[in-house]
């Protein structure tokens, strides 16, 4: 679908530039575009590394364990299916704690490798068990406290104040994770 919608889009935009004599606007539309482009992909790869770094370093110490054992009660509650897996809990953890400092991109192949080690256990492979549908709404509607992205983009696009958004996101992502949670937790309930 985004195969035929881009270039149209794209195309279109041309055809008005050109028939309206905005070919020069265009032109330096697209070269400051890219500069910005660059710039904000710059700024998010310099944050990415950082706290990929991080995780990293935290997945070699004890700080995930302690952590690993301060979720585990929700993860638990989450992920019943997984109460005695606790390597599957750990890579659940790391994700889940990703995705509070804001780290989306990072969150990602931790809730990736997850994944895979449910899939492996996953005795039907065509189906996701209720826990491999669990984390996905989690991963998707996580809450975040400091919301490392999006503070990222603010600041490289030249905001006053990139953490004012700080609070609002909060009770975004704390709402979105209850529905997903709740529904998810319904939906389970009702398909046995």
């Amino acid at each position: 679908m985004l195969n035929t919608i881009w270039p149209f889009f794209i195309i279109l935009s041309f055809s008005f530039a050109i028939f309206f004599g905005n070919l020069d606007a265009l032109n330096q539309s697209i070269l400051s575009s890219s500069e910005e482009a660059v710039n904000l992909c710059i700024t998010l790869l310099g944050t990415m590394c950082l706290w990929n770094g991080i995780m990293r370093i935290a997945s070699k110490t004890s700080i995930i364990n302690h952590l690993a054992h301060f979720l585990e009660p929700l993860i638990n509650f989450l992920f019943p299916e997984l109460k005695y897996d606790v390597e599957i809990k750990k890579e659940i953890s790391m994700n889940m704690i990703a995705n509070i400092l804001g780290l989306g991109n990072a969150a990602t192949p931790l809730g990736i490798k997850a994944m895979k080690s449910m899939q492996e256990k996953n005795v039907d492979k065509k189906v996701l068990t209720n826990s491999m549908a669990t984390l996905i709404v989690l991963n998707t509607a996580s809450i975040q406290i400091i919301p490392t992205t999006v503070i990222a983009i603010r600041s490289s696009m030249g905001s006053n104040n990139p953490t004012s958004i700080i609070f609002p996101v909060w009770i975004a992502t704390f709402c979105a994770a209850v529905a997903g949670i709740t529904a998810t937790k319904l939906f389970i309930k009702w398909g046995k």
